[in-house]
């Protein structure tokens, strides 16, 4: 008995220690966790260098330039995932504010009917990029760029270059009102967030984009028809520009023809540092939103601080090389493991 009892002290200390790492191993093979760490780390920075960082006012300053770039971004999430990308986002907004606002302004349309014929644009314009893709084989890249130019041409073809005003007095107040002192843009965020983490994590239809971007082959080897999950993303990922653009038209109470110009990259951007795969297959609406958000604390953060604001594209890029960069490294290592 004397000798067992220190053998059952020295195996039970392992134990514990390996149960820690274990812990600990589980908790950073989430691929979330990785990508919160970072977005954690430039908080603790940015409030120890200035305090007023995390204000309620700049919190929700932050949570409110976001939210754009948000909407779009949950459909360029399913998109990637699905092995496909879309570089119009930001012209197609641009086009679906100044389609709305022409229709409520120069039209006297009701409202409703314009805020569908700027959802209808944006569907629109991803059933053509979806078309040029799939079925004329024309790489996304080049027929979403070629939809980039296009978008944002008849954008100023129908505006002349002017803004479109004034809009309706309940789009002001609609777009000018912030609920629990964000706004109704932030709010539909969140909802849109929540609806799209759901169809990726408890949906065939999500199964099915991770598998066609995963390997379309197979998928299509599985009854899966690659082409029409990928149309369907392109739609999607077309009326959530299309809704960011008049969001952001309702905010600023006026249909700009310069909005959007520049979102294209931020969204990419976003949902790529929140590990998004760019090759398909992979990634999740909580790891692009926590992107999203470590773009936006950069960003206010470096302004907050006094740095030159040209310095937040510079951050940016690094950051997007850096997460691209770890996402490759990521791929080797699991193919090279046996």
């Amino acid at each position: 008995m004397e000798e067992t009892l220190p053998k059952q002290e020295l195996t039970s200390q392992p134990k514990s220690v390996l149960s820690v790492e274990s812990l600990f191993r589980r908790l950073f093979a989430i691929p979330e966790v990785g990508v919160l760490i970072p977005l954690l780390g430039f908080i603790l920075i940015f409030y120890l260098m200035k305090p007023n960082f995390l204000s309620g006012d700049n919190i929700a300053t932050m949570l409110r330039a976001m939210s754009f770039i948000g909407v779009i971004a949950m459909g360029q999430a399913l998109l990637l995932i699905s092995g496909a990308f879309d570089l119009s986002v930001g012209s197609v907004a641009g086009l679906s504010a100044i389609v709305s606002s022409y229709a409520m302004v120069r039209l006297n349309l009701p409202i409703p009917v314009a805020v569908l014929a700027g959802l209808g644009t944006g569907a629109l314009t991803g059933l053509i990029n979806s078309f040029v893709v799939l079925k004329l084989g024309v790489p996304a890249f080049i027929a979403t760029l070629g939809m980039l130019y296009i978008a944002k041409g008849i954008d100023f073809l129908i505006s002349k270059g002017y803004t479109i005003y004034p809009l309706p007095e309940a789009v002001n107040k609609f777009g000018t009102a912030e609920p629990l002192n964000t706004s109704w843009s932030f709010v539909i965020f969140v909802i849109l967030a929540i609806i799209a983490a759901f169809v990726l994590g408890k949906t065939t239809y999500g199964r099915k984009l991770y598998a066609v971007g995963g390997n379309p082959e197979v998928a299509r080897l599985a009854g899966i028809n690659p082409a029409r999950i990928q149309l369907s993303a392109f739609v999607l990922t077309g009326m959530c520009s299309s809704l960011a653009g008049m969001l952001l038209m309702a905010r600023i109470v006026t249909g700009n023809p310069t909005i959007g110009m520049g979102w294209e990259l931020n969204v990419i951007a976003g949902v790529v540092i929140g590990g998004v795969s760019l090759f398909g297959g992979s990634g999740s609406i909580p790891g692009a939103v926590i992107g999203l958000l470590i773009m936006q604390v950069v960003t206010n953060g470096l302004v907050v601080i006094g740095v030159d604001p040209y310095w937040q594209t510079v951050a940016i890029g690094l950051i997007m090389i850096v997460a691209v960069a770890i996402d490759i490294l990521r791929r080797k290592s699991k193919t090279a493991a046996p």
